[in-house]
């Protein structure tokens, strides 16, 4: 049973944004700021990646842990309610990414996953990042 009542869910439900969460503006302000020019959610490519950095043929993902249930991460949790809905639900969002990443790589383009639990201690992950992108200058 949930703790809410379904009006209020699906008023906190909705306001689940998609784009410019905070962990996707923390990695373009990081990259923006050392000079990288990028394109956001290319709808031409698979997946759509949240920042394209075309000059690179390089795909950034920035990935909840919940909704793409990040393997071993603390807040990739089943939620009790419902939980062969959810669990099918999560199930489909991680087969559609690993089918987008295949995609993408069969087209030409490295593919980077950052995911919201690493960003909460951004300095690592995002060193990590700068490596992994000057490593492919």
């Amino acid at each position: 049973m949930d703790i809410v009542d379904s009006a209020t869910r699906s008023r906190m439900m909705s306001g689940i944004r998609g784009r410019d969460t905070k962990p996707e503006i923390t990695v373009r302000k990081f990259l923006h700021a050392r000079g990288y020019r990028f394109r956001l959610h290319r709808k031409d490519l698979p997946g759509c990646p949240d920042i394209v950095l075309p000059r690179f043929r390089t795909c950034i993902f920035i990935h909840g842990c919940f909704w793409h249930h990040h393997k071993g991460c603390r807040f990739a949790t089943l939620p009790k309610t419902r939980a062969d809905f959810w669990a099918q639900k999560l199930k489909d969002n991680v087969e559609r990414d690993r089918r987008a990443q295949e995609e993408l790589l069969r087209k030409g383009w490295r593919v980077l996953t950052i995911w919201e639990c690493e960003l909460k201690h951004p300095e690592a992950a995002l060193t990590a990042l700068l490596g992994q992108l000057e490593s492919s200058e």
